[in-house]
């Protein structure tokens, strides 16, 4: 991350317009100091005060005279290029510091500037910082309104997705799982992540996206679009037994309505045989699946007898 430094001489503000151009230049002074001794405690200190005394500066008036006007924007300038400054120093220790420290920062971050482009590159190191740290009962309060300011941060939508999967609430899953499916296509690769890496893991989040998505679905009895998003999620969850098992079982679900809809002998069939693989994986799926699956071929076979 480059450090912002900035020039003193020239764009302090002068006689009647001066809001203590010492404070603010000792501030922003002793606040570099603390970024690189990596002292955490002295940056949330310093960089509230940097902050305040920053935002104070910026909302000075504009002079009367027209020829103070172009110092003025110098200085209005200067003040909102420290006011980042305190963000970014705050950003700049935490991803150096252990846990605690960071979500303390993380934390003084989200107080000084909810919406602030150093919060959008450190929700996940915040997250996982409340995790590591013993605090992870914060976590999904911290993603809430971490994802009300940053709708497009995949990280905060996957905390929200498996917070209410975990909850067996699939229904207000789906949405978060849903804006995975839109985020992570077109996401770029993270910074200090290799291409190989980031589409491993984006497989990953994508065959989970799909999986809740299509669970959500189901819930709901929205068979068609349970049955599009299960087929996506297949090859993306081969690894993970208990997800295939359920996904097997709800496409069977999904499928043999479609198919009875449609009076479609060959889709019921399909569906049975999404049975078989539900029941053919240890888990709790599997006694329903294979009564699902018989009573599924007994319907094909009357809808193929009746025509």
């Amino acid at each position: 991350m480059r450090r912002i430094l900035i020039p003193i001489a020239g764009l302090l503000f002068a006689g009647s317009m001066t809001a203590r151009p010492d404070d603010l230049e000792d501030s922003y002074a002793k606040l570099q100091s603390a970024v690189a001794g990596k002292d955490a405690a002295q940056v949330k200190e310093l960089s509230s005060k940097l902050c305040g005394l920053a935002r104070a500066a910026a909302a000075k008036p504009a002079p009367p005279e027209e020829s103070d006007k172009a110092l003025w924007e110098k200085q209005v300038a200067y003040a909102k290029e420290l006011e980042s400054y305190s963000e970014y120093a705050l950003y700049a220790t935490a991803i150096q510091s252990p846990p605690a420290a960071t979500v303390e920062l993380m934390d003084a971050l989200v107080a000084q500037n909810p919406k602030s482009k150093y919060l959008a590159m450190g929700y996940g190191l915040y997250l996982s910082s409340l995790d590591r740290s013993g605090q992870a009962a914060r976590i999904p309060v911290v993603a809430q309104k971490g994802a009300a300011s940053f709708p497009d941060d995949d990280d905060l939508q996957m905390v929200l997705a498996e917070y209410d999967v975990s909850r067996n609430q699939l229904v207000e899953a789906g949405p978060h799982a849903e804006k995975l499916l839109l985020i992570l296509p077109r996401h770029p690769v993270p910074e200090g992540m290799s291409g190989p890496d980031w589409e491993r893991k984006k497989e990953q989040a994508l065959g989970r996206a799909y999986w809740i998505a299509g669970q959500a679905h189901s819930t709901k009895a929205e068979y068609n679009l349970a049955d599009q998003d299960l087929r996506n999620a297949l090859p993306r969850i081969t690894a993970n037994g208990a997800m295939l098992a359920a996904a097997y079982f709800q496409l069977g679900v999904a499928n043999y309505h479609l198919g009875r809809q449609g009076m479609n002998a060959t889709q019921v069939l399909e569906a049975a045989s999404f049975s078989d693989k539900a029941a053919a994986i240890r888990g709790p799926y599997q006694q329903q699946a294979w009564t699902n699956a018989n009573a599924m071929r007994r319907e094909a076979a009357k809808m193929r007898g009746a025509k």
